[in-house]
């Protein structure tokens, strides 16, 4: 996806962006190269990046985002990016798009918290967000409070005040993440989660496969916890006929070979395709 965003009035661009060349890292993370911001941008160096729009990037590692001093718009959204660290000394940075990532936790706006000129960003569907979206943009507007615009609505006076009774304040950042690992959290839990071996093969194999056809057809991931309850011998109606889709799909690729798994693979990428430029319309 390679072409410079014109004027961002909101997380979507005028046309999909064409793939990005990115680099793949450890653990199948895709990572923000020099080389593909520079072709996005059509910049002949980073100090003259301006804007930068990667959406739909698969992108987890942005740190190239700190060779970026005049980045003035950025649009991230719908990537698998877990860490704002990254554009915390992006000081010209005004409108910041990070719609459908991977954020974990609003510690993370921590690292926003001395960019002076921030006035509009897109956090929404964010596991940062949480189940009460008043707790959410009240601790957002108390750490931000020079924002003009949260999730494309405005912010108004009243809310910033009330955002000093009902938000919290964050004042230091997150623990650090074990990313290269593609653990989310570097504590002993987590990390062995990451490293052990799971305990069913044959579950592990099938929430995994079952997560990439999802993801690939615009569906969120299940909850390793809540995966049990997605398989059809447990749930009715559309989510039974869904899975069960799934299921069939997932044991049929196992029989093509590679002209026919070809086939597969543009046909949902034209699918996927047809339903992010349905998602951008939606949004202007």
């Amino acid at each position: 996806m390679a072409a410079a965003p014109g004027p961002a009035p909101g997380d979507a661009s005028a046309a999909l962006p064409p793939p990005l060349e990115t680099g793949r890292g450890r653990a199948g993370a895709m990572k923000l190269t020099r080389k593909a911001v520079l072709a996005r941008a059509k910049a002949a160096e980073l100090d003259n990046v301006r804007k930068l729009n990667c959406w739909g990037s698969c992108l987890t590692d942005i740190s190239i985002c700190r060779e970026l001093p005049n980045i003035e718009v950025i649009t991230f959204s719908v990537n698998s990016i877990s860490s704002l660290e990254p554009m915390s000394q992006c000081q010209n940075l005004s409108e910041l798009y990070l719609r459908k990532n991977s954020i974990p936790s609003l510690n993370e706006l921590f690292h926003l918290k001395n960019l002076p000129r921030l006035r509009v960003l897109w956090l929404s569907e964010n596991p940062c967000c949480g189940p009460d979206p008043h707790r959410y943009r009240m601790t957002v507007l108390r750490n931000l409070p020079n924002l003009q615009k949260l999730d494309n609505q405005a912010v108004t006076e009243e809310e910033l005040s009330q955002a000093l009774v009902d938000g919290e304040e964050i004042t230091a950042p997150p623990a650090k993440r074990n990313l290269e690992n593609g653990c989310p959290e570097a504590n002993e839990s987590s990390t062995t989660e990451c490293t052990m071996e799971p305990k069913s093969e044959h579950l592990n194999f099938t929430l995994e496969e079952t997560n990439k056809i999802r993801e690939q057809l615009g569906m969120k991931p299940v909850p390793r916890d809540k995966f049990s309850s997605f398989l059809p011998r447990e749930t009715d109606g559309s989510r039974k006929k869904r899975n069960n889709i799934l299921n069939a799909i997932l044991l049929l690729m196992k029989e093509l070979d590679t002209e026919g798994l070809e086939i597969i693979h543009q046909t949902v990428g034209k699918r996927l395709q047809a339903l992010q430029k349905k998602e951008l319309l939606e949004e202007r």
